[in-house]
């Protein structure tokens, strides 16, 4: 009876486990750094009353899960780089080698590991990452107001506005942003207006960040200090407009909030970039996968300096030009039909490119050729 061949053997598992192993392990130390400033930079926005208390977990949450995406591309990448750096100190490469297991058995064994990252990070990207956006932009819209509040307007505080033309007083606020106690000079106009009432109310406008305090059933008191000519009266509702002077609004980017289906439906060009920049980081992980393999020199007596450097450029040149790709795509600087994935192809080109002189068969080449141009005995 023949048996059949299972699709992995015992040295394709052993590899897919060293790599699946150092894989996460890098993933986790890079997600603990990441929680790490997160957590710090939100403690800092609670301080500064720019977020809730209740919500820091959640919004702590939403933060990593919309990054995380963004840290398995070069975690994978590094992952496969260590993994054949320690096989190479070990001389299990040569090993490999002289049973027959060449790069192709490589390239085939690590694609087998990149294919389902990639399928996870695609959900990440493209699934995840939006509805953490949404959920960010979220709290952020529920917490401004009551960070404004908190910031900028305070109970028994004197606030000076537009370089002392209008002063205002608030005497109470309580949790409902009900006003009390208020006091408004406004020396704005050819009059001076002099506004006082026992109950009002405050809220942030989302499109400038302004603060709106309208005040119920109060007095009015126009006219000019030192003069006699004053006009008294009653009103149900007056509203008074004072400019954001705390931190600068948060800018959002809606298209981060933007499902993917509906992104691949729009013919806008910011979709489209928005669109790619999701796409980016699953192809990613396969084309850092096939760009990883070949920097490791597999003999532990060569020197491996040229390869790390390359591995180094090739490393920054490959996230730099993602940003720089995605933005001349957005400001029209290259053609609508190039789109902005085009640097992998890029990246990936020149590194074999720059190794190629090392390749067994350039080298095998090279020296059929030499041999054949230097070998001939001229006749006599």
């Amino acid at each position: 009876m023949i048996g059949t061949r299972p699709l992995l053997g015992l040295l394709d598992r052993y590899l897919l486990r060293e790599a699946a192993q150092v894989f996460l392990a890098i993933v986790l130390v890079l997600v603990l750094i990441l929680a790490s400033l997160m957590f710090l930079r939100t403690l800092e926005e609670v301080n500064l009353g720019g977020l809730g208390v209740d919500v820091v977990f959640r919004y702590l949450s939403l933060q990593i899960q919309r990054d995380i995406s963004s840290l398995l591309p070069p975690a994978f990448f590094l992952a496969i780089l260590v993994t054949l750096a320690r096989f190479a100190r070990d001389s299990e490469l040569i090993a490999m080698q002289a049973c027959g297991v060449g790069p192709p058995r490589l390239y085939r064994t690590f694609l087998l590991l990149a294919v389902p990252v990639a399928f996870v990070t695609g959900w990440v990207a493209l699934d995840l990452k939006p509805h953490a956006a949404a959920g960010i932009q979220q709290i952020r819209l529920q917490q401004k107001e009551q960070a404004a509040q908190i910031a900028g307007l305070q109970a028994g505080r004197f606030y000076v506005e537009e370089q002392g033309k209008v002063v205002v007083y608030i005497g109470e606020i309580d949790q409902h942003k009900l006003l009390g106690d208020v006091f408004v000079l406004d020396r704005r106009g050819e009059k001076t207006r002099l506004v006082v009432s026992d109950s009002g109310r405050h809220r942030i406008e989302e499109s400038t960040g302004d603060h709106l305090v309208t005040l119920t059933r109060g007095h009015r008191f126009d006219g000019q200090a030192g003069s006699g000519a004053y006009l008294i009266g009653d009103f149900e509702r007056y509203e008074i407009r004072l400019a954001d002077a705390g931190s600068a609004p948060h800018a959002f980017n809606k298209r981060a909030t933007i499902p993917t289906p509906e992104l691949m439906q729009s013919d806008e060009l910011a979709d489209r970039v928005e669109l790619e920049h999701r796409l980016a980081a699953p192809l990613s992980i396969l084309t850092l996968a096939v760009l990883a393999i070949p920097l490791v020199d597999p003999s532990p007596r060569q020197r491996t300096t040229g390869r790390m450097l390359l591995a180094l450029l090739a490393y920054f040149s490959f996230f730099n030009l993602q940003r720089l790709a995605e933005s001349w795509m957005a400001a029209g600087a290259t053609p609508a039909w190039l789109g902005s994935l085009w640097y992998q192809l890029a990246i990936l080109v020149f590194v074999h490119f720059m190794l190629l002189p090392e390749n067994f068969w350039f080298k095998r080449l090279g020296r059929r050729l030499w041999g054949d141009r230097h070998g001939r005995i001229k006749p006599s």
